[in-house]
């Protein structure tokens, strides 16, 4: 009788272990540690952290890569230091499934520069234009970020980062661009960013 018991808790928990899918897995890692920065939905609680929702499952698993790796530095390399290569994946799956948002443009104006900056650039100082890598709707692609309704606060946070090599990673392509924006274009190009959709 024992070793009947022995053998159905044995199928049991072994049953358990191959129920968890990746997406509940990762469910389960957003509970746990994501949440409190990034929101379940990947809304941040916080304009300093980066809103996930929608953005490329492949990014964020980079990301994540970069993080765990110390090529990325910040306080994201403990909460990744432990991810196996399937959680970091099942991560990038998880958020870019949940539908982004965008944030309400206040001053329409001041947005309109960003507006001529993303489309534009400003030859003048030699800045291109973001869409030519991010695209016309700023949606990116697997390999550069989705910046379409990104906080603008962090969006400034990142332009400065990069302008002073302070972002650690993707630092080449942009910090040739950030180091020669002024703080007045970097404050519209967020405005009109954050309100992308």
């Amino acid at each position: 009788m024992k070793k009947v018991t022995g053998v159905l808790l044995g199928l049991l928990i072994a049953g358990q272990a191959v129920a968890e899918t990746p997406v509940e897995r990762a469910k389960q890692i957003v509970g746990e540690r994501c949440y409190l920065c990034h929101g379940m939905r990947g809304e941040s609680s916080s304009a300093i952290y980066p809103r996930l929702a929608g953005q490329h499952a492949e990014y964020i698993a980079k990301q994540l890569s970069d993080f765990k790796a110390g090529r990325r530095t910040g306080t994201m390399n403990e909460m990744a230091a432990d991810l196996t290569e399937t959680e970091i994946a099942a991560l990038g799956d998880y958020f870019s499934a949940m539908p982004p948002e965008a944030h309400k443009v206040r001053d329409k104006e001041f947005a309109a520069v960003g507006y001529y900056l993303f489309h534009k650039g400003n030859p003048y100082s030699g800045v291109a234009a973001c869409k030519d890598c991010h695209g016309d709707e700023g949606k990116g692609t697997r390999q550069l970020p989705r910046l379409a309704g990104q906080h603008k606060r962090y969006l400034i946070t990142q332009l400065q980062d990069f302008n002073k090599r302070m972002r650690t990673n993707d630092n080449a392509v942009m910090h040739s661009i950030a180091s020669k924006l002024t703080e007045f274009e970097i404050e519209a190009l967020a405005n009109y960013i954050s309100g992308m959709n």
